[in-house]
């Protein structure tokens, strides 16, 4: 089961070859005084499989993960508006950024929780104001951590990525195969 509404995290699962149900988590995502960024996309991640896992009625393996953009000990979630996501995007600019990744696998009716957090960093290369204001316009990155997704449109911001790609669009892919290997969810894989 995966407790996400992301249309990215199921691509990324899909495109592994794994068979899965989709159970969005409705939780509030709101960040803790002076929590690390790690911990709080991972303690994100496990309230979500937990928020599911309590609607199950069969025994599951619940995988729930959130990720969150870090410049500067600044926490860039999800823009409000376009202003925001152009005050985000100047922000990351021709910079190195971190992108944290928290994943939780969550053993259900045992309570069984597997968890991990992967890191990877990005730098963008130093676009004007123009391709700014186009890559705002264009919405891509309204629904993301960030306000950018490297996938479409925005990988054209990016100059460089040091860790996992699929860390950067929302689930670290082969973190996550041996998460769920390591705790007999799936017997081998491909």
């Amino acid at each position: 089961m995966l407790a996400s509404a992301s249309p990215r995290r199921r691509e990324i699962l899909g495109n592994l070859g794994l068979a899965f149900q989709v159970q969005a988590a409705d939780i509030e995502e709101t960040r803790e005084p002076n929590e690390p960024p790690a911990r709080y996309v991972a303690r994100l991640a496990r309230e979500k499989a937990e928020a599911v896992a309590r609607l199950l009625s069969a025994p599951a393996g619940v995988l729930a993960a959130d990720t969150t953009v870090v410049i500067d000990d600044q926490v860039l979630q999800k823009p409000r508006d376009h202003a925001d996501s152009e005050r985000m995007l100047r922000a990351l600019r021709g910079r190195a950024h971190h992108v944290h990744t928290g994943v939780c696998l969550l053993l259900w009716p045992e309570r069984d929780a597997r968890e991990l957090t992967v890191t990877s960093q990005v730098r963008f290369r130093a676009f004007d104001d123009a391709t700014l204001r186009g890559y705002v316009a264009s919405g891509e990155g309204m629904d993301k951590a960030g306000s950018y997704g490297i996938q479409a449109l925005g990988q054209a911001l990016v100059s460089e990525i040091r860790g996992s790609y699929t860390n950067v669009v929302g689930l670290p892919a082969a973190e996550t195969i041996e998460l769920l290997l390591a705790a007999g969810v799936i017997e081998a894989w491909p």
